[in-house]
């Protein structure tokens, strides 16, 4: 049986895979990883597949397994001359069930514990998140739901990802980790969200007033400082802006900063760099270990590939890594779909769960949902 391909599109270089020379699934956490994708890449070399390409996900828990493809045949291309179709998708089969993990009353408990545990310790900032399982009354296609957010998201960072275990992860994230070519390297986090609105003035006022909010710019400031922190001493040059902009999708408006530099040595490959800034405080929180350690007492699921970073880089150690979200995992009839919000001293329990029910609207309109999330979501335990 073939395997689906394995793609990762962006407005800088769109990648394709086909066919598995290796799959890699040594943990992130370490150096091993790096050292296994170099080895990998030497032995597709030795047999015969020219310019070969590490491409996959790497979880949020970098202790867990890896995702990663060495493909058997790639190709890279601009985006604007995409030798595929992303816009014949049609139409896929409804959604029939679907359940919030956890349900709005926990998740609203578990904003309230963090704010609690914020005068308690020196946590400033952590990201709470939640799954939504949904059933469909027929198999879902994963090209389908990669073509409709192509079509949706023509800027955004789309990605599919073929799993070892018969799933696939699609998504398109509006975030980029770490771009490298050569001795330049692009980061460019988010961090402090708004809802998109439906009308114009709405939406700029929307717009104007995430660009003023304190907290959104203390939370974004969090992010943009962890990774100067982390970058500086890696780098001869590195211009880091001093606030944010602008950045929007379809469904939300994002605080973005260019962070762009020049390494001191440009023999550093995209993955052991995007490895050195993930997880960032943009998924995970700040400082990073108190966040995880939050996490893991507030959050009743494994993240697993969610809040990880999606991406490839070649053999001379150049590419680019997305952080995972805005994503889901499909298999058969039933998408496990992923949403977070970040939480500081003064967040609000009812935005935050508007928050990530306006993420998700990303993925289910993909899946063609005719209503908003909160019209389809069950509470769960």
């Amino acid at each position: 049986m073939a395997t689906s391909p394995v793609l990762f599109l962006s407005a800088h270089r769109s990648v394709r895979g086909q066919g598995v020379f290796e799959r890699i699934a040594t943990p992130a956490q370490g150096g091993a990883l790096q050292r296994d994708v170099v080895a990998a890449l030497q032995r597709a070399r030795d047999a015969g597949i020219a310019d070969p390409i590490a491409i996959g996900a790497i979880p949020f828990d970098a202790s867990r397994p890896s995702a990663l493809i060495v493909p058997e045949r790639s190709e890279i291309f601009s985006r604007d001359a995409v030798p595929f179709a992303v816009n014949d998708g049609g139409a896929l089969p409804p959604i029939v069930a679907s359940h919030s993990i956890p349900g709005e009353d926990r998740f609203k408990q578990g904003v309230r514990q963090a704010v609690a545990n914020f005068g308690l310790s020196d946590i400033r900032k952590a990201v709470l998140s939640r799954v939504l399982e949904v059933e469909l009354a027929g198999p879902a296609d994963p090209a389908r739901i990669f073509a409709s957010l192509a079509a949706q998201n023509p800027t955004g960072y789309q990605f599919r990802v073929p799993l070892a275990d018969g799933a696939e992860l699609v998504g398109v994230s509006p975030e980029l980790l770490l771009r490298k070519e050569g001795a330049a390297i692009v980061s460019n986090p988010l961090a402090g969200s708004a809802r998109r609105q439906p009308d114009s003035d709405s939406d700029a006022a929307a717009a104007g007033a995430l660009l003023e909010s304190p907290k959104d710019l203390r939370e974004h400031g969090y992010v943009t400082d962890d990774i100067r922190r982390l970058l500086l001493p890696l780098c001869d040059t590195l211009d880091v802006p001093q606030g944010p902009s602008l950045l929007s999708t379809n469904a939300m408006w994002h605080l973005s900063t260019r962070i762009e530099g020049t390494l001191r040595q440009p023999d550093m490959s995209a993955l052991e760099l995007a490895c050195i800034l993930h997880p960032t405080p943009a998924v995970c929180g700040y400082p990073t270990r108190l966040a995880r350690k939050l996490i893991d007492l507030v959050e009743p699921f494994e993240r697993d590939l969610f809040a990880g970073i999606v991406g490839w880089m070649d053999a001379d150690g150049n590419g680019e890594w997305a952080v995972t979200i805005r994503c889901g995992t499909v298999q058969g009839n039933r998408i496990r779909l992923f949403a977070g919000a970040g939480i500081v001293a003064d967040s609000c329990p009812d935005a935050e769960w508007a928050e990530t029910q306006g993420k998700l609207g990303t993925m289910l309109r993909a899946l063609g949902a005719s209503r908003p999330a909160p019209a389809i979501t069950a509470e769960a335990a």
